[in-house]
């Protein structure tokens, strides 16, 4: 079974369905590890997709906090106000999605997903020496997670730890890591809505177990159409700037 693998949307359903529309016909099941929410324009927009497409999705920190059961005491002001935003432009339905949306980790198809790390959905995973628990002590091979909107990963084997890092080559949509046997991977199939990577198009994953590949895609998207939406709705300058950048 092909998976798309989303993440970290943040509201924006300019550079979802970007992402849909490019892969339409090359998935079957679609499964998204958190943040549907924060940050953009379209939140009510972007949980009805989500909901239309049946994807398994777990929670994150900005759904946590727009939804009420979590606060927003540990995110900086601009962050904030985003879930503010959120929380009083959410319907009554999705603001109940949102609520009882899970906690990874969440096994589908042998893939374990997590939002952060595998035992607390609100670390960061950025460095190696911070991938290498959810690296050894995952129930799969391969475990999906999010949060910090860099596209690429860490494998281990043979007590070797490497970073993984790939970008698609000019022309393409996307770079395809082949998975190989005995070798353990934490992948991470970067942000849709917000990438901080330096790259502004909207980053996302397919994966294809049977066939052991991982298709790690950018696609790119009109970025200034939502940012003219967040500006209309009176979302932070900085929220609305770093699109453009992928920052």
């Amino acid at each position: 079974m092909r998976i798309l693998i989303l993440s970290d949307i943040h509201a924006n359903s300019t550079a979802l369905e970007a992402a849909l529309s490019v892969t339409e016909g090359r998935w079957e099941r679609a499964v998204c590890l958190g943040d549907v929410v924060g940050y953009g324009p379209d939140p009510n927009e972007v949980i009805d997709r989500i909901r239309g497409l049946q994807a398994a999705t777990i929670r994150g920190n900005h759904d946590k906090a727009a939804c009420g059961i979590a606060d927003a005491e540990d995110f900086n002001p601009v962050a904030r106000a985003a879930a503010a935003w959120t929380q009083e432009h959410l319907r009554a339905d999705n603001l109940s999605f949102l609520q009882q949306l899970p906690q990874g980790p969440l096994t589908i198809d042998g893939l374990v997903l997590v939002h952060g790390a595998l035992h607390d959905e609100d670390e960061y995973v950025f460095a190696p020496a911070q991938a290498l628990d959810g690296l050894l002590e995952s129930p799969a091979a391969v475990t999906f997670f999010g949060h910090t909107h860099f596209q690429g990963g860490f494998s281990f084997r043979d007590n070797k730890l490497e970073v993984i890092q790939l970008r698609p080559e000019p022309g393409a949509n996307f770079a395809a890591l082949r998975i190989e046997p005995n070798i353990r991977y934490l992948l991470n199939p970067g942000s849709i809505g917000q990438p901080r990577d330096g790259d502004p198009r909207a980053a996302f994953a397919i994966a294809d177990m049977a066939l052991a590949v991982v298709e790690f895609w950018r696609v790119p998207y009109d970025v200034e159409s939502v940012q003219l939406r967040m500006e209309r709705a009176g979302l932070p300058e900085p929220l609305i700037l770093r699109l453009a950048f992928g920052r």
